[in-house]
């Protein structure tokens, strides 16, 4: 399948505009993502519409917690990545191995969002891998799930073009964007990427309008001094704004960083008391069991709004009110 959001060079070669790396290929070289390939002077994409996982999940298991709570969403993934995450979960479909062999099987975009209305799903999100780099079924399906009323999600690592971004402008709703770490180092060398796009692409789609939630895989001895988790705080309480959610997540062994310490409990409590010290208004801890980290409370009068045990809600919002002080809530509830 032509794969979108490219142009052609002399020679042959080809540009990919899908993504902040912007790769220029020569005939037959794949991109970083190991999904866009230069064919004959022509850039293709190897997933078109294949898919490897469908699941019907709980919204705040992407996660997003202020967007439409409790409800279900339906959860697409396909392969590759434009990342390489040492520490990545789902290497098995995002690191592929160039040995001819691709995972997954063919749906069409319409099958996507005739499954979550079958299901219940109130949204189609799409997720597990980076999910800009099947952009041409992304684009097609959220289309489609727009016009029968579901919302849809992305659950990125924020490093897409501007010109992915403008193109999905009017078809996603949600998105929980990775902030791994406020340290360039840290993205060249863990995630092969870098830093700044990331942080241009949240502004942007902050002021899309999107919802959006933003997450920290805090690694031990990686991203997790105080100093950084302060400069996170502060760059989303700045330019996001305090009403953003912020999930700090505990970090188990994954991939080439299986044999890695994880963090700790008092570790991810540093976090959140350091975002809530910060001005964020909603603070989260994932990962690990906590009495307080997956509760929403009330900005203004402390009381809980939201309740959450794993992934079971307990919702005492009104229309999206606090039912103690009637204080208005950041989010989409309904």
């Amino acid at each position: 399948m032509q794969a979108m959001l490219w142009e052609p060079l002399p020679g042959g070669q080809t540009v990919c505009r899908l993504c902040a790396h912007a790769c220029r290929l020569k005939k037959g070289q794949k991109g970083q993502c190991g999904v866009r390939v230069n064919r004959n002077g022509d850039l293709t994409t190897l997933t078109g519409d294949i898919v490897t996982s469908v699941q019907l999940d709980p919204v705040e298991k992407k996660p997003l917690y202020h967007y439409l709570p409790g409800s279900m969403t339906f959860s697409v993934g396909s392969a590759g990545c434009n990342f390489h995450c040492r520490f990545c979960q789902n290497s098995q479909i995002s690191q592929l191995v160039d040995d001819g062999i691709f995972p997954g099987r063919r749906l069409k975009a319409a099958n996507l969002w005739q499954m979550a209305v079958r299901y219940g799903a109130r949204s189609v999100a799409f997720t597990y891998n980076e999910p800009t780099v099947f952009f041409e079924q992304l684009f097609e399906a959220a289309g489609q799930a727009r016009e029968h009323d579901l919302g849809v999600i992305l659950v990125s690592n924020g490093f897409m073009s501007a010109d992915c971004l403008q193109a999905l402008q009017r078809r996603v709703t949600a998105a929980n964007i990775d902030l791994k770490s406020f340290n360039d180092y840290f993205y060249r060398e863990y995630c092969g990427g870098r830093l700044q796009p990331v942080l241009d692409n949240l502004k942007t789609i902050r002021a899309m309008g999107w919802w959006l939630e933003v997450t920290t895989l805090i690694i031990p001895g990686c991203n997790d001094s105080p100093a950084e988790l302060q400069e996170i705080a502060t760059f989303i309480y700045d330019e996001l704004g305090p009403d953003t959610p912020w999930h700090v997540s505990a970090f188990h062994g994954a991939w080439r960083m299986a044999d890695h310490p994880s963090t700790s409990l008092d570790k991810l409590e540093e976090a959140w008391k350091i975002g809530r010290n910060s001005g964020l208004r909603y603070v989260y801890m994932g990962n690990l069991p906590s009495l307080l980290g997956g509760t929403t409370f009330c900005p203004s009068c402390e009381a809980v709004v939201i309740a959450r045990k794993g992934w079971q809600t307990q919702c005492r919002i009104r229309a999206g009110n606090c039912p103690s002080c009637g204080t208005r809530l950041a989010g989409i509830w309904k």
